[in-house]
């Protein structure tokens, strides 16, 4: 089901994003509504893929900026897998 929005922009900018869609053979409403789509999408992957605990731990600590992430990680799996 499609609802009609309607939004306040600046006038240069309406003018400009007539121009690009045009230039893409799309309509306004659809290149908004798919924006719309991505952000919210983006969001909720965002949500569900970080748990709270883990959020929780975010900026707990401070990595040296000389961690190498890959060496340490194949340091690992190497000792673990082959030793």
């Amino acid at each position: 089901m499609t609802t009609k929005l309607t939004l306040t922009l600046e006038q240069h900018i309406i003018e400009k994003a007539k121009v690009y869609a045009k230039n893409k053979g799309r309509s306004l409403s659809d290149i908004i509504e798919n924006y719309l789509k991505v952000i919210v999408t983006e969001k909720a992957d965002l949500e569900t893929e970080i748990a709270p605990l883990a959020k929780s731990l975010k900026g707990s600590f401070k990595i040296p900026s000389s961690f190498d992430y890959k060496k340490q990680l194949t340091n690992r799996l190497t000792e673990k897998y082959l030793k």
